[in-house]
């Protein structure tokens, strides 16, 4: 089973964690992750449009991505073996990954995509693979290293370091290449990956839970039996499906609405790049912190509620019309409530991992987490069609409760474990 949560800290305590080197850690980590996502999304597509490919083509390209949701299938392999004495278990895989992410990144920059679009697809696809499989270990490495109580934080770091890395790569990935050839820039984003490697070199490596598999099966079906023995262990997964899946759909199909309302594309740029980005910032920094003084079950509950509530901001911009200072203040009240909600949403996956089989577990709960965005989402706007805006928002709103009422369940023995000592703290 998961170690307890960690009881309520002091003030002194919670910002001696959040100055601590293991949160830059999580943060450079971060960074390295979200570095490679849309090297082979947006900034991708745009070569690919500037090169005379045709937009059929460019749209299978999204298929490249598919590793990123399979990546529990080969997850076993990195919880049962260690390629590396000297750097560990984690680290020796991290290395490894980032160095091959690194040279599958610089392949890609020597394709063509006039030439030979089926090279571009296989250099990005080994670029995929090799992110996935960083992330598999990226956040096994955070839950292994950090306390029960600083996951919430710790997410908050990453997800943070994660933008900052898909803000680079994107944004300024798209502006150097006004100036220099589509390749150059994929050899400098490359060059950026050494700031993730410098980060696996200098990291403490965590501690090997006792009982970690010894056979590749064990490796494989440990992970699940463990699992579905733990109570609630079905409808936890029911929650992960729709905790957040209220703010997900109402999320998805905002451009169309704020079109709909008159907004210019300049003014909903600018408050989202100016409002939205850095309120989410700021609510997953405030939700770490929040989580380290209340305990996951307090902040899923607070959190849960904040977001629904927000959703409604919908509803009376849809009333309010078009109003630059309106659109802020959702955007704002939304991103923070999100991010804040994010923070204990992976806290709360991470506390369920069993340290022994890290690896597997959560790359199985993270991807389911990934559902609600790619499937669930998807009809939104066949509702939006159907209800209206207002309707559909409330219609958002109200598929919240569901998930907080699953969390009810999880009552009795959370809050018994948030009761228990604090786990030791990793230094």
């Amino acid at each position: 089973m998961a170690t307890p949560l960690a009881a309520k800290r002091s003030n002194r305590d919670i910002l001696r964690v959040f100055f601590s080197g293991r949160m830059l850690i999580a943060l450079l980590m971060g960074f390295s992750s979200g570095l490679p996502l849309l090297l082979t999304g947006s900034v991708l597509q745009a070569w690919m449009t500037e090169a005379g490919v045709n937009l059929g083509e460019i749209g299978l390209f999204a298929l490249v991505g598919l590793p990123y949701t399979l990546k529990f299938a080969w997850a076993p392999i990195l919880d049962r073996y260690s390629l590396s004495t000297f750097l560990g278990r984690r680290r020796g895989w991290l290395l490894v990954t980032q160095l091959a992410l690194t040279l599958a990144i610089v392949g890609l920059g020597f394709t063509n995509p006039a030439v030979s679009p089926f090279g571009v697809a296989v250099a990005a696809l080994l670029v995929t693979f090799f992110s996935a499989s960083q992330d598999i270990v990226i956040d096994a490495y955070r839950r292994e290293s950090l306390a029960d109580d600083e996951q919430g934080l710790g997410a908050s770091f990453y997800v943070n370091g994660y933008r900052v890395g898909m803000l680079l790569a994107s944004g300024g990935g798209l502006i150097l290449a006004d100036f220099i050839p589509f390749s150059w820039v994929y050899f400098i984003m490359a060059a950026t990956m050494l700031a993730g490697i410098v980060t696996t070199l200098f990291a403490r490596e965590p501690e090997v839970a006792i009982g970690t598999p010894k056979t590749l099966q064990e490796a494989v079906i440990q992970p699940f039996t463990d699992y579905f023995s733990r109570q609630d262990a079905v409808w936890i997964l029911a929650f992960i499906l729709l905790y957040k899946i209220g703010d997900v759909m109402a999320t998805h199909i905002t451009t169309p609405f704020y079109l709909d309302l008159g907004f210019t594309k300049t003014e909903i740029g600018t408050v989202v790049k100016l409002f939205g980005f850095w309120a989410t910032v700021a609510g997953g920094l405030i939700g770490g912190l929040l989580i380290l003084h209340w305990g996951i079950y307090r902040s899923l509950w607070r959190f849960g509620i904040l977001q629904m509530v927000t959703i409604l901001g919908f509803v009376a911009l849809a009333q309010a019309g078009h109003s630059v200072p309106a659109l802020a203040l959702v955007i704002t009240g939304e991103n923070l409530a999100g991010g804040m909600g994010t923070s204990a949403f992976i806290a709360f996956m991470a506390s369920l991992t069993n340290k022994k089989f890290t690896a597997t577990q959560y790359a199985l709960l993270s991807s389911l987490m990934g559902i609600p965005r790619v499937i669930l989402a998807a009809p939104t706007g066949y509702l939006a069609a159907g209800l209206g805006w207002e309707g559909f928002f409330w219609f958002c709103t109200l598929s919240a409760l569901p998930g907080l009422w699953l969390l009810t369940r999880f009552r009795s023995w959370m809050e018994v474990e948030e009761r228990k000592e604090p786990t030791s703290t990793p230094r």
